[in-house]
């Protein structure tokens, strides 16, 4: 049985420097110090608007001294311009779970169409590109090379395990 992992949109903070001390202690200022600003806050306030204010001043303040963690790449054609078609097609569909009107639909197919098809061009220029190296490879006798640009074809991504 395969368990499902957990969805996670929000950001995510770099959390290897608190190994460090100094970064450790930066953080833990930070906080109190966002905190004790917060302490001020009127009590009969509503109990949903103070825990968004906890929340987003912990995320501030972790984002000021953490920083954001930086994902791995694993295709190396998917670039800045993927990642705004992506953050695009992602908005058009928040728009259309608010309002599934036919517009909104249209607006979702042309979307999701020109990303995937941006997405095809780039895969395929990339491959196009690896694909030339290997006949270059081929032709001078670099035969190291073009085997293991056979095995990445071949074999895909493979992930590193870490033991």
């Amino acid at each position: 049985m395969q368990k499902s992992r957990q969805k996670f949109e929000g950001e995510g903070f770099n959390l290897r420097k608190l190994k460090g001390p100094e970064v450790k202690e930066e953080n833990q200022i930070e906080i109190t110090n966002r905190f004790a600003a917060l302490e001020n806050l009127n009590v009969e306030e509503d109990v949903n608007r103070v825990w968004e204010n906890f929340k987003e001043n912990i995320k501030t303040s972790a984002k000021e001294s953490l920083g954001l963690q930086e994902w791995k790449q694993h295709n190396p054609w998917f670039d800045k311009e993927c990642v705004d078609f992506l953050n695009q097609r992602k908005l058009t569909k928040k728009q259309w779970i608010q309002n599934p009107s036919l517009g909104n639909v249209d607006n979702l197919n042309n979307i999701r169409r020109d990303a995937r098809r941006h997405f095809r061009n780039k895969k395929k220029a990339y491959m196009k590109v690896k694909i030339e190296e290997l006949e270059t490879n081929t032709k001078i006798n670099i035969v190291r090379d073009l085997h293991r640009g056979i095995n990445d074809f071949k074999k895909g991504y493979q992930p590193r395990t870490t033991k």
